[in-house]
Formats: structure tokens, sequence, C-alpha cells
């Protein structure tokens, strides 16, 4: 197949991109990034392009059997007023101009990332792709997002829509800022540590992925959460486990917000989210559980 992926010079799509081409796919890719890491291989296409803005990339989108949508700047930084309209803009406005270059009989699969932030703070509420939305920053980017990715459907590409959560991988995301701390013996919860982690393994999202495109019956809103939720204490507690570091230093939180600022607040708080349309259409997850996960990432002693 011939697959499209916005952002693949990032954290998720530098590793799904390593997957496809592995199994023989077609890979074009696009992004600010100059110089990809893949660039050399020989069924990868890489396009350096702005996507906020309409452009000749554009191109690319027709010649797609599937399309993944990554693009967005990263939310793990302070978040000022400007640095607020560049979250929402690389978005939003990246979304619009790809689904404007979509042509009118789309056959194509449209995957959209969005987040599990889309449900806002939730407290101990079981939160399936059911629940409404919420009303802070982060969960009314992520309706906008897809409701923009939606408009893909009215040119005749189905839609899946990727409420991702804390994704996990060794070589970034969010372990890459966790794991050093740890490994210095300063890791810890972030402040009380009760608040729900909704978390997932990279293996999964990239084999939920490739579940939903070979189902052609399943379109919408899918939580890419493991099925066992963890809360960031216990989470904590595993990482500083399979680190073989003690997890005892809690990150108190009047610092993160006084460092962080609105961004402080949403590692503060979390979501029960679990893949409940994942799980009733059959995707057998690899790694469900959060020790399992970590001690693959891990267990060597990376």
């Amino acid at each position: 197949m011939n697959i499209l992926i916005l952002g693949a010079s990032g954290f998720v799509g530098g590793h799904l991109s390593r997957a496809l081409l592995a199994e023989g796919h077609a890979v074009t890719g696009i992004g600010t990034s100059r110089n990809p890491v893949l660039a050399s291989h020989e069924d990868f296409i890489w396009i350096s392009a702005d996507t906020t803005r309409p452009g000749p990339w554009q191109a690319a989108v027709p010649r797609a059997d599937v399309i993944v949508n990554l693009a967005g700047r990263t939310i793990f930084k302070r978040w000022s007023r400007s640095y607020k309209k560049q979250l929402y803009d690389s978005r939003i406005l990246t979304t619009r101009n790809l689904v404007a270059g979509l042509p009118p009989d789309s056959k194509a699969v449209f995957f959209s990332t969005s987040a599990a932030g889309y449900y806002g703070f939730r407290g101990d509420e079981v939160v399936t792709e059911d629940a409404a939305a919420g009303d802070d920053f982060l969960a009314a980017t992520s309706v906008d997002w897809e409701n923009e990715a939606r408009l893909a459907a009215r040119k005749g590409a189905r839609v899946v829509l990727m409420r991702f959560g804390i994704v996990l991988a060794a070589d970034g995301g969010a372990l890459g800022k966790m794991a050093p701390a740890f490994k210095l013996f300063a890791g810890g919860p972030l402040g009380t540590g009760r608040q729900w982690f909704p978390w997932i393994h990279m293996a999964d999202i990239i084999g939920a992925i490739g579940f939903l495109v070979d189902r052609d019956d399943l379109d919408g809103p899918f939580n890419f959460t493991a099925p066992e939720p963890v809360r960031n204490g216990r989470f904590a507690k595993l990482l500083g486990q399979v680190l073989k570091r003690p997890a005892v230093m809690p990150a108190p939180a009047f610092a993160i917000r006084l460092i962080m600022g609105e961004m402080g607040g949403a590692l503060l708080n979390g979501q029960r989210a679990v893949p409940d349309r994942l799980k009733q259409a059959g995707y057998r997850f690899r790694f469900p559980d959060a020790g399992q996960a970590l001690s693959d990432l891990y267990g060597r002693g990376d």
C-alpha cells in the first residue's frame, strides 16, 4: 500500500514509518524536518513542508491508500499564549489542508490523531469513547481537531479518530523525560500521584493502526489507550522497579504548576480512559499491563 504520514519524523511517526517499511509498504512522509533519518530508504519519500499552509505537498494526498495525520507541536512545554496558538494551529490548519487535498471520490483510510485529553478531567470515572468532551484547552482543541478530520468523510474517506493516551517507548516521549530522573535517583510521582495515567505501548499504537486499516466496517473515535490504566503513583513505582531505582521523590504540585503553568495542570490530572471500541472489535493488546510494558522497554537495562 501507499501510506502517507504527516509528522513522519516525529516520535510516533518515526516508529510507525519504520514498521510499515519493514512490512513492505511504500511510505511518504511530510514534516518540517529537512534531514529525516529514513530518507535513504528506497521505499521512503520525504517532503519537507509547513503543513499549516496549503502547498505542493498536497499533491501527495490523492495517491495515498492510507493517510495517518500525526502532525502537531508537542504539548510537553510551557503553554504561553503564543505557544497555545501554535499548538492549536499546527493541528487544526494541518488537518484542514489535508482534507482539502483529498479527491472528491477518495477511498482512503484517514487516520487523524486526537487525545485522551478530549474528555477533560474526569476523576475516577471510567471513560469510554461514548463520554462527552471536556471544556479545558486540550479538550476544546481535540474537539475542533476531530471535527476538521470528520470532514474527510464527505469526500468518501473512512475516518478513524485516534484518541492517544501517553505513548510509551524507550527512546522519547514521556518516558524520555521521566526515565533520566529515575536513573539519577530523583524519580517519583507527580503531585499526589493519584491522578489516572492513560498509557499505551508504542507496539500497540502500531498494531491498532494496522488492525483498523483491515477493518473497513470500523470508523469514528477509538481510545488508543491500554485496557488497564494505572494511577500516576503506581506507574512511577513500576518504572522505578524496572530501572532498579526508588520512586520516592514526588514532584510537588505547586512546583509543577509554577514551572509548567497550564500544562502543569494537565499533568496533575488525567483520564481513566479505556479502549472499549478496540476491545469490542477484537483487537488483542500486546501489552495490556503497565509493568509488562515497562519490562519490555527497559528489561535489558536500557
